[in-house]
């Protein structure tokens, strides 16, 4: 039977009480692995569990999809995950899609090109179907000019390829692991004990401050003091941090309040707050609670119900994949295709990496010569070094 017309048997779902606990639970595991990263593999394998999939995995690659690492995973195969970096990662139909991708929007296989075509490239004979594997449901946290990283979900055959129940469970948990992901970049405390708590605080370079339920600051780092004192977009009013935007403001005082109520009612009301400067400089701060687990060291010390962190909003350079579909309108398999004819060349040798057959690349490249106006080969990578080369005449 082809995996593509089998019936997707995903868990039924839990009683709704029952599953709200899990996903609370979840969510207060999630943000304990910010400040503990010892606690992520845990973490994506009750993630896995949750959206329904025997593995997860936290994973980068670059942009010409040559080159990844995972950085935690559970449930994977140790030889199939070295083999697909040594030989695989570039026949991975998802590698170019997956800079398609909206940030934080669930992505499975079939939306990247027809379920049938993937079961007949080389990556699902040689790769995926050795696994018992079907599908696979990912979510791009971040990406720039030259990287994206992304949370996924492998699917076994007793799984069932991505159904609507597997969007919404990885749509419910996916921006809390974005958040905690980001926040762990500016705030890796791997090895940090209370008493030196400070001194790590104030070697951050993002700003950041501990805040108790009311407002009041608990404790600021050097950079944290350096934007208050400024006054651009936040400042100190009767002990109490105040946003110069008396909208944002209130919206801030919501947060706080219910990071002292505990993970769940934060969770409810998201981390991420925009901050608007004087001068139209915009800022982005996150807020971590810090009422149980790994994080309750800080609380502790401090007696803060949450933690603040504030960095000036940087401007995301899409790839030149990513810019090249776009102005062309192009599939994510078209990418795929005009981007091997560039790495290694005519029809034959594009249909043997990318493990698909003549006749399929041919399909493709007309497709490409339509959309770009090219006429030949040669054309396209012109295009292609035109795009990737930042001075152009």
């Amino acid at each position: 039977m082809d995996l593509g017309t089998r019936r997707q048997t995903a868990p039924q779902p839990s009683a709704p009480a029952e599953d709200n606990q899990k996903l609370s639970d979840l969510i207060g595991d999630i943000y304990d692995a910010a400040l503990d990263q010892s606690l992520w593999p845990g973490v994506i394998a009750r993630a896995a569990d949750f959206v329904g999939g025997v593995g997860a995995a936290l994973f980068s690659k670059d942009a010409a999809g040559q080159l990844g690492d995972v950085h935690y995973d559970v449930g994977t195969d140790p030889y199939y995950k070295q083999l697909y970096f040594e030989k695989y990662i570039a026949l991975d139909p998802a590698t170019t899609g997956q800079f398609f991708a909206e940030i934080g929007e669930p992505c499975a296989t079939a939306d990247l090109m027809p379920y049938a075509e993937f079961t007949e490239t080389r990556f699902y004979r040689e790769w995926v179907r050795p696994q018992g594997l079907v599908d696979f449901a990912t979510a791009v946290l971040d990406k720039s000019a030259t990287s994206v990283a992304m949370f996924g979900v492998f699917r076994h055959e007793r799984n069932g390829i991505v159904d609507d129940e597997a969007r919404r469970r990885m749509r419910l948990i996916v921006p809390h692991i974005r958040r905690a992901v980001l926040i762990g970049r500016m705030f890796d405390l791997k090895a940090a004990e209370v008493e030196t708590f400070a001194e790590t605080l104030d070697g951050l370079s993002a700003g950041m401050c501990l805040i108790d339920a009311e407002g009041r600051i608990v404790h600021a780092n050097a950079a944290g003091h350096a934007i208050i004192a400024a006054g651009d977009v936040l400042r100190v009013v009767g002990g109490r941090l105040v946003a110069c935007d008396a909208r944002i403001d209130q919206t801030l005082r919501e947060v706080f309040a219910a990071a002292g109520q505990g993970d769940a009612a934060l969770g409810t009301k998201g981390i991420a707050v925009p901050l608007a400067g004087k001068d139209g400089e915009r800022y982005v701060a996150h807020v971590l609670p810090l009422t149980s687990g790994a994080r309750r060291r800080a609380g502790i010390a401090y007696t803060a119900a949450a933690a603040l962190f504030v960095r000036k909003a940087a401007l995301s350079t899409p790839s030149p994949p990513e810019v090249i579909g776009k102005a062309f309108k192009l599939t994510p398999t078209e990418l795929r295709v005009l981007l091997a004819i560039v790495e290694v060349g005519g029809v034959a040798k594009v249909a043997a990496a990318l493990g698909v057959s003549d006749s399929t690349v041919k399909t493709h490249l007309g497709r490409l010569f339509e959309k770009t106006g090219a006429t030949r080969q040669a054309d396209l990578v012109k295009l292609v070094a035109a795009y990737a080369t930042p001075l152009t005449a």
